[in-house]
């Protein structure tokens, strides 16, 4: 019989409390059982860590690879990125004979694809962190001031994002599941816009809108 063991991964203590994030990751689990598993299955063990992607450390993590390795199950994850964001981590796993790695979002990808697509999401966000810190270079060039706010412009600016971060984490909870459904940004725009939810200026929802909480909410 094929064996599972599920491990799940959210990046913050908040996280775990709230759920959220672990929601979309049980659901997609559910979706790969419920489809794309051969049957019969059984799961064997389920794990999981509150902790970030970059730490390769993870106390529940590493329970669950001793599980694989000892029982010959396959490691159940929903994305790669709950694995490990780094590549390095994860090429050693899949050079690892004992490990077996099943990705529930790409549910026919073999070892190879995930390691390409592992490389490639970290080239990402390389140059994703090259490219801001390349913005506030050229913003320093043209005098612009990084620094030195009082400390009145701070508190407001401080109580500011505060508010927009809680207002985010609302609109997120009708957000994620349609994101993760894979609708567009235009779609869900539209979506909120038909049942009366306003941004938190009272406007009208866009596609830029959208993302913008959906960046804010991300880890």
């Amino acid at each position: 019989m094929l064996r599972y063991v599920i491990y799940t991964r959210v990046s913050t203590e908040d996280q775990g409390k709230s759920g959220l994030g672990l929601e979309a990751q049980e659901r997609d689990i559910g979706i790969f059982l419920d489809r794309f598993s051969a049957v019969p299955y059984e799961i064997i063990g389920r794990f999981q860590d509150v902790d970030s992607g970059s730490n390769n450390g993870r106390p529940e993590l590493t329970k669950a690879l001793a599980l694989v390795r000892k029982t010959g199950a396959e490691l159940l994850i929903a994305k790669l990125d709950r694995l490990s964001r780094k590549v390095s981590f994860i090429a050693t796993l899949m050079e690892d004979k004992r490990v077996k790695l099943r990705v529930a979002s790409m549910p026919h990808a073999n070892k190879f694809e995930l390691h390409v697509y592992a490389a490639l999401a970290e080239q990402e966000r390389t140059f994703i962190s090259e490219r801001t810190k390349a913005a506030l270079r050229v913003a320093k060039e043209r005098g612009a001031k990084l620094g030195g706010l009082r400390d009145a412009t701070m508190k407001r600016n401080t109580a500011i994002q505060a508010k927009a971060n809680t207002e985010a984490a609302k609109v997120m909870k009708l957000i994620a599941p349609m994101k993760e459904a894979g609708a567009s940004l235009g779609h869900i725009a539209r979506t909120l816009d038909e049942m009366g939810i306003a941004t938190s200026r009272g406007g009208k929802w866009t596609p830029m809108q959208v993302s913008r909480v959906i960046d804010r909410s991300r880890p």
